[in-house]
């Protein structure tokens, strides 16, 4: 059974979808833990309702990102993790960080990268005068919203959008996309190669199966 440790800032409502899924679908993992940065994460609350085991790591008191990464590498590891999930997690992690999940750690931005990447994604996609949006979950590499591609959640820019309604719409597609990836994962449908690329099986590459399309496109 594959162990899943996921990390949250806020509500964490992609990660309830991951667990939900997880107990719902019965797959071959367990999240063996929700970590945190932030002690009044809401997410917190519920993974312990579910039986979780939680932890804090807060990034204040630390000197600089990587003795704060050293830290959290050790919370982490001590789950003996197959799968890392960032889940809102709204720190920037270094590159040791990062280089030591290579592979084994996912994401889920809110944009269709590479367009968009960073912060205000929604409004940034409106600024620019888009018919399509959405949200990309993708392989961790030292470069910010950079790594390779996985999958892509797809819906439209409607003319009375504003921001909210936008993050509204893109959030439903991430609680799909998202598990079905992170199942990808745990049962070795997806992989990255030495060569920084996106490896899918055979029985997943298949119409609208890793690119979801929502909002009646």
């Amino acid at each position: 059974m594959k162990n899943i440790v996921i990390l949250i800032s806020g509500r964490g409502s992609n990660m309830q979808t991951i667990v939900q899924k997880c107990k719902a679908e019965k797959w071959n993992a367990r999240i063996r833990a929700v970590i945190s940065n932030r002690a009044d994460a809401a997410g917190l609350q519920f993974a312990e309702a579910e039986g979780i085991p939680t932890a804090v790591v807060s990034h204040k008191g630390y000197p600089d990102r990587e003795s704060y990464d050293a830290a959290l590498m050790a919370a982490i590891d001590g789950y003996q993790p197959d799968v890392v999930v960032l889940a809102g997690f709204m720190r920037i992690l270094t590159a040791g960080f990062v280089e030591h999940y290579m592979g084994r750690l996912l994401n889920i931005h809110p944009s269709l990268l590479p367009n968009f990447r960073g912060l205000h994604t929604h409004q940034q996609a409106i600024d620019a005068g888009v018919r399509i949006h959405g949200a990309t979950v993708h392989f961790v590499t030292p470069e910010l919203d950079g790594g390779p591609i996985i999958a892509q959640a797809v819906v439209p820019v409607l003319p009375d959008d504003d921001e909210d309604t936008l993050a509204d719409r893109v959030l439903e597609q991430e609680h799909q996309v998202y598990p079905r990836v992170v199942r990808w994962a745990v049962d070795g449908l997806v992989t990255m190669d030495g060569n920084g690329k996106v490896v899918l099986a055979p029985e997943v590459v298949k119409p609208l199966d890793y690119v979801l399309t929502g909002g009646g496109l």
